[in-house]
C-alpha cells in the first residue's frame, strides 16, 4: 500500500510504498476512501521541513535547549548524530480521513467489518486507528463530506470552550478551513457571527454562509468594526482560528471583547500579551486542545477507556459524531470549501499546491478502489533489496524500528559482518524508512515473518517492554538466538515461562554498561585485589511524565524494571559475586503515588561486597546522568558519566578517558554476534536471570 510521508530534514513530501499496518487490540483497520489535507497544520509542517537548520532552531527554542543539555551529557558528535537521525525520520501527514472498516481488533464491539467510518488517520490507503478515534458515518453523508469531520471537530471543541448562548455575538478571526467550519457551527448555535480574514475569497465564502464577514486588510480597523456592530459593548467571545507568528490577533481579540468576555485560541499565534488589555476587562483566555477531551490521553485513545457521559458529555469521539449529525441535518455544508481535488496517486502535487497556493482551503484526496481485505490485507511484507547472505554471516531479523534501533543499534551493526534480512514495525512507516537506510532485504508489519523465515538465525527485539517476553519465547521456540533490549520480561510468571523452554540458542539482554571500556578497565584493576568492594551508583535519571508508556506498569513495567535493572546488573558484574540480599526504599510523596523513579536499592553480595543504586528522577539535567564510585582496599575508582574513569591510590593507574560518552552499546552488540559465531554467551544466563529476579525483588518491596 502507499502512504504520504514528509521528511523534516529537507521538506520533501513523498508517496511511499509501505507494508499494510498490523491490527492491534482496540484498533480498527480502515481502507481509506477520502481524506482532507489540513491547509493550516500540514502547511506548517511542510514549511518547517523546508527551512534550514537555523530557521528550524528559531521555531523550536525549547528543542535547542534539549540539544544543548544533551551535548553537555553525551558529547557533541553523538548529539549531532541523534539530531540528524531524528530529522531524517519521515512523518506521516494527515489526520482527517473517511473510509471503510476491513478488520477489527480484539476488544472492539461498537464497529464491524464494512462500516463506513471517520477517523484521525493519516493519508494512506490503509490505516490502523484506535476505536475511540473513529465514528460511524450516517448513510446520508457522503465519504467526501465526512472526511472533513475531524478538522471540523477542532473548531467545535473551541466553540464548546467558548460556551456560546443563543443570541451572543461571536467573532471568528481567520477563515481558513477550520474557521469556515467554525462559523457555520456557530450559526447553527443561534449566534450572531462576525468573521475576518485577509483573503477576499474566503471572506466571500463566509458571507455565503450568512456570516457578517469582512476583509481585515485594506485599512479596515477590525476592532472598531466589531464595536460598531455590537453597539459599543464588544463581542461576547472571540475564537481565533488564524495561523500567524504575530500576537496581533490576541491583542485585537482583547480590545474587541466585552467585559468578562471569552477568548479561545484554536489556531497558532504569537502570545505576547498585554496585561492591561486583559486586566481591565477581566477577560478569560484559553487554548483549545485539538478535537476535545481524551486527546493525548493514552488510556482513552489507545486503551479504549471511555469517559462516562454523565461526567464528560463531549469527548473526541462524541464531537466527531456531533459533526456528522450536523452534516446529516444539512446544518454544516462542506462542498463549497473544496478548492482542489486530487487522486491519491497525485498526492505530491496536492502538497505542491498547498505550498504554492495560499488561497487553497479544502484539498481533497480520493483513493483508488482496491481489495485490501482477505488475501490483499495479509500482504504485510515489502521487498526492499535482493541480496543473498554468505554462509558464514549471522542472518538477523529485528522487531522494532524506533529510536534505539535507528540511532544506536543499526549504526553499530553497519560495521559488523551481519546480514540484515527483515525489520518489523507495527505501522510499517518506520520499518521501511529504517530498512532502506540500513539495506534490509524486507520490511514487514508481521513479526511472524521473522520467526517463520528459516534463513534468520538471530532475532533482536527493541519493542515496548510488555512484548519482550512474548518475542523471546517465540524466538527460542523457533530455534533462533535472541537479543532483547532490557528488560527481559515484566513478571515472574513470564520469567518462569522463559526458563521452562529447553533451548541451545543464546539469550542476551541489553545490559550494555558492563561492556563499556570504562567498566572493563574497572574490572581489570579490581583483579589485583581480593578485598570486598563498596559501590555507589548514582543515576540522575531525569523526569519522565507520569503518563509516559514507560511509567505504565502494564506496558513499560515502571522505571525500575525498565531501566534501573541496568545498574543492578552493573554492580553484579563489578562485584563478580552473586547477589545475597536486597533492600529497596523510595521517596514517599502522595502527589506522585505510583511512580517508581526516586529509589535507593541496597545490594549485598556473597563475597561481602555491598552496593547501592541511587535512581533519582528529581535532579537537574546539568548534573552528570550516571556516576559510579568503587571503594576497595584503601583505593577508590570514580567513573564520571561513562566519559572519565579516575583512580585514587592506584599505583599504576591515574585516569582513563574517552572522547565522548561510551555506555557500551557497541561492544554489547558486538559481543552478541560474537556469541552467535562462537556459541558462547556474552552474559551468563544465570546472571541474566539473577539480575531479573533481583529487579523484581526490589519492585515487590517498593509496592509493598
Amino acid at each position: 500500500m502507499k502512504q504520504v510521508l514528509q521528511n523534516l530534514k529537507n521538506g520533501e513530501t513523498e508517496l511511499v510504498n509501505i507494508p499494510t499496518p498490523s491490527i492491534k487490540t482496540g484498533f480498527l483497520l480502515i481502507q481509506s476512501e477520502t481524506s482532507v489535507v489540513s491547509a493550516g497544520t500540514e502547511r506548517m509542517l511542510v514549511d518547517f521541513g523546508k527551512s534550514n537548520y537555523i530557521q528550524k532552531a528559531r521555531q523550536q527554542p525549547e528543542k535547542v535547549k534539549q540539544v544543548i543539555d544533551k551535548v553537555k551529557t553525551d558529547g557533541l558528535q553523538p548529539t549531532i548524530n541523534a539530531v540528524k537521525t531524528k530529522l531524517d525520520q519521515p512523518i506521516p501527514l494527515g489526520y482527517s480521513n473517511a473510509g471503510r472498516v476491513i478488520a477489527v481488533g480484539k476488544g472492539v464491539t461498537q464497529f464491524k467489518v464494512g462500516d463506513r467510518v471517520v477517523s484521525n488517520g493519516s493519508h494512506a490507503e490503509v490505516i490502523a486507528v484506535p476505536a475511540n478515534l473513529c465514528a460511524k458515518i450516517p448513510d446520508d453523508v457522503s465519504s467526501e463530506a465526512a472526511a472533513f469531520t475531524v478538522i471540523g471537530s477542532i473548531g467545535l471543541q473551541g466553540i464548546r470552550l467558548a460556551k456560546p448562548t443563543l443570541g451572543e455575538t461571536i467573532v471568528v478571526t481567520g477563515l481558513g478551513l477550520i474557521g469556515l467550519l467554525t462559523v457555520q457551527l456557530l450559526r447553527a448555535h443561534g449566534c450572531k457571527v462576525i468573521a475576518s480574514d485577509f483573503d477576499q475569497k474566503k471572506v466571500d465564502l463566509a458571507k455565503s454562509f450568512g456570516v457578517d464577514a469582512v476583509n481585515a486588510g485594506g485599512g479596515l480597523n477590525i476592532v472598531d468594526y466589531v464595536m460598531s456592530k455590537t453597539n459599543g459593548r464588544g463581542a461576547d467571545a472571540v475564537i481565533i482560528t488564524a495561523s500567524t507568528k504575530s500576537s496581533d490577533p490576541v491583542s485585537q481579540a482583547a480590545q474587541m471583547s466585552r467585559k468578562r468576555g471569552r477568548i479561545i485560541l484554536v489556531g497558532v499565534t504569537g502570545l505576547e500579551l498585554n496585561r492591561s488589555e486583559f486586566y481591565e476587562k477581566e477577560l478569560s483566555f484559553q487554548v483549545s486542545c485539538s478535537y476535545g477531551p481524551g486527546r493525548y490521553d493514552a488510556n482513552y485513545e489507545e486503551k479504549g477507556q471511555d469517559y462516562p457521559i454523565g461526567f464528560v458529555r463531549w469527548t473526541e469521539q462524541r464531537n466527531f459524531e456531533a459533526i456528522l449529525d450536523m452534516m446529516s441535518e444539512g446544518k454544516l455544508v462542506v462542498e463549497p470549501l473544496v478548492t482542489h481535488q486530487y487522486e491519491f496517486e497525485e498526492a505530491v502535487s496536492a502538497y505542491n499546491t498547498l505550498s504554492e497556493d495560499k488561497t487553497a482551503v479544502g484539498i481533497v484526496l480520493k483513493y483508488p478502489e482496491k481489495d485490501f481485505s482477505d488475501a490483499g490485507y495479509s500482504t504485510v511484507t515489502l521487498q526492499l533489496n535482493d541480496i543473498r547472505p554468505t554462509k558464514e554471516q549471522p542472518v538477523v531479523g529485528i522487531i522494532g524500528a524506533g529510536n534505539y534501533t535507528n540511532q544506536t543499534l543499526l549504526p553499530v551493526m553497519s560495521g559488523l559482518d551481519v546480514f540484515k534480512q527483515t525489520i518489523v514495525s507495527n505501522g510499517g512507516t518506520n520499518g521501511v524508512h529504517v530498512g532502506k537506510r540500513f539495506n534490509f532485504i524486507k520490511a514487514s508489519t508481521n513479526a511472524d515473518d521473522v520467526f517463520s523465515d528459516e534463513r534468520i538465525n538471530s532475532v533482536i527485539v527493541t519493542t515496548r517492554h510488555n512484548s519482550h517476553a512474548h518475542y523471546v519465547k517465540k524466538s527460542l521456540e523457533a530455534k533462533k538466538h535472541v537479543f532483547v533490549e532490557k528488560p527481559l520480561c515484566l513478571t515472574r510468571d513470564e520469567l518462569d515461562e522463559i526458563k521452562a523452554i529447553d533451548h541451545e540458542q543464546l539469550i542476551m539482554v541489553g545490559f550494555n554498561r558492563r561492556f563499556s571500556p570504562h567498566t572493563q578497565q574497572i574490572k581489570k584493576l579490581l583483579e589485583t585485589t581480593s578485598k570486598p568492594k563498596a559501590m555507589i551508583m548514582t543515576v540522575n535519571a531525569g523526569m519522565i511524565p507520569a503518563d509516559h508508556w514507560t511509567q505504565d506498569l502494564e506496558v513499560g513495567g515502571g522505571r525500575i524494571i525498565g531501566e534501573a535493572c541496568h545498574f543492578i546488573d552493573l554492580l553484579r558484574y563489578v562485584a563478580d559475586s552473586p547477589i545475597k540480599n536486597l533492600q529497596a526504599v523510595s521517596i514517599t510523596d502522595p502527589s506522585e503515588e505510583g511512580l517508581e523513579d526516586k529509589v535507593t536499592i541496597q545490594l549485598s553480595f556473597e563475597d561481602g561486597s555491598i552496593g547501592t543504586v541511587h535512581y533519582f528522577a528529581n535532579g537537574h539535567k546539568s548534573f552528570p546522568k550516571e556516576r559510579l564510585d568503587v571503594f576497595v582496599g584503601g583505593k577508590i575508582l570514580e567513573l564520571d558519566n561513562f566519559k572519565t574513569l579516575t583512580g585514587y591510590g592506584w599505583p599504576s593507574f591515574n585516569r582513563f578517558k574517552t572522547k565522548s560518552q561510551d555506555k557500551g552499546h557497541a561492544k554489547g552488540i558486538e559481543a552478541f554476534f560474537s556469541g552467535v559465531y562462537s556459541g558462547k554467551a556474552p552474559i551468563p544466563l544465570n546472571e541474566i536471570y539473577e539480575v531479573t529476579e533481583a529487579t523484581f525483588d526490589a519492585v515487590d518491596q517498593l509496592r509493598g
